[in-house]
């Protein structure tokens, strides 16, 4: 059996270094794995043509079984990534279409029946902002970025320090020091150089906040702090834009996408004011374990996805509650609060 397979790859590779078309090798593959075959299901048992090509048809009938299989996956595939490629060729690169590399780089994005290639060009075509290059904004960042979105903006006024690299796995020891902006631009480069990121090094603020979200299409908030929160909240009601929010406790984490004027309630009306001193320590005062932030963070990124495919339904008028000492997650459902200075003022649905 062995001696058959080296002839086959001497067909194949030799017949590639000599120059031969790929379906006249593929068709003396055939003739060869017929003709093994025939000799295997004529010849009498013990017969030393039979016996020098395996001596059972078995292995040879699973080998073209899959053989089938793959070849049949492979025509799937290349119908795939024919679809996921816009009928118009007028179109320009940057407008949507792919490069074979991006094909095969989001291949497991373009078979998925919700996303598709037409979900795959709008992940290219959207533009996200994410506040905050932390605890959240760090996996959130990194998913976002390898799965393809087309402009990423991180904003955050903060470096990287030691104790960030617990759980802040976007960056690395040799960043301590280094604008988080910068060192999760690096990173998001170098897991995937199609994406544009666009870095602010400052911190959000009443001055920039409208021009900035006005960019972007989606907003992604992983701040530590009510006074960002409510901020990012109420620019993404002004303007319309959907904002997905994401907070975290020592062992639990929780997020939600705020959208009135799509329904459901906006930050606020869950949050009216901001606790007192003490009732929501920070991350440095109660401790956060480590991979928590990569859990909700990640789901911040999934969030982000559903919204921008369409695909799915997205925590509107709901938050997800993680429990990661227990291992336990529920839902609760949000509603708008009558009277919300924010979304229910004049020009709010």
């Amino acid at each position: 059996m062995l001696r058959i397979l080296i002839l086959a790859a001497l067909i194949w590779w030799g017949g590639r270094f000599l120059g031969l078309p790929r379906n006249l090798r593929l068709g003396l593959l055939a003739v060869l794995f017929i003709a093994v075959l025939a000799v295997q299901l004529t010849l009498p048992d013990g017969h030393p043509l039979r016996e020098g090509t395996g001596g059972s048809a078995a292995p040879w009938l699973m080998l073209g079984g899959f053989a089938l299989v793959a070849g049949f996956y492979a025509r799937i595939v290349a119908a795939l990534k024919t679809r996921a490629q816009p009928q118009d060729t007028q179109m320009t690169q940057p407008a949507g279409t792919f490069t074979e590399s991006e094909l095969d780089r989001y291949a497991r994005h373009i078979v998925l029946r919700e996303l598709g290639g037409p979900g795959q060009i709008r992940l290219k075509q959207a533009k996200v902002l994410v506040i905050g290059a932390g605890g959240l904004g760090a996996p959130a960042l990194q998913y976002l970025a390898a799965a393809g979105v087309g402009t990423i903006g991180v904003i955050d006024d903060d470096v990287v320090d030691n104790a960030n690299l617990q759980r802040q796995v976007i960056h690395r020891d040799k960043d301590i020091g280094t604008p988080k902006v910068f060192s999760a631009q690096a990173a998001m480069e170098a897991q995937n150089p199609y994406a544009e990121v666009r870095p602010y090094n400052r911190r959000l603020s009443d001055d920039i906040a409208a021009e900035l979200f006005a960019e972007y299409d989606l907003i992604l908030d992983g701040t530590d702090n009510f006074e960002t929160r409510y901020l990012a909240n109420r620019t993404a009601v002004t303007l319309g834009k959907p904002l997905i929010s994401g907070a975290l406790s020592q062992w639990e984490g929780q997020l939600s996408v705020f959208h009135p004027t799509e329904g459901g309630p906006c930050y606020q009306c869950i949050f009216p004011e901001a606790p007192v001193a003490g009732l929501a320590p920070s991350c440095s005062e109660a401790g956060v374990i480590g991979p928590l932030p990569g859990v909700v963070g990640a789901m911040m990124a999934v969030e982000a996805v559903k919204q921008i495919a369409g695909a799915g339904q997205v925590l509107r008028g709901e938050m997800l509650i993680y429990d990661g000492l227990y291992g336990e997650t529920r839902k609760i459902r949000l509603s708008r609060r009558e009277g919300c200075p924010v979304c229910s003022g004049p020009g709010q649905s």
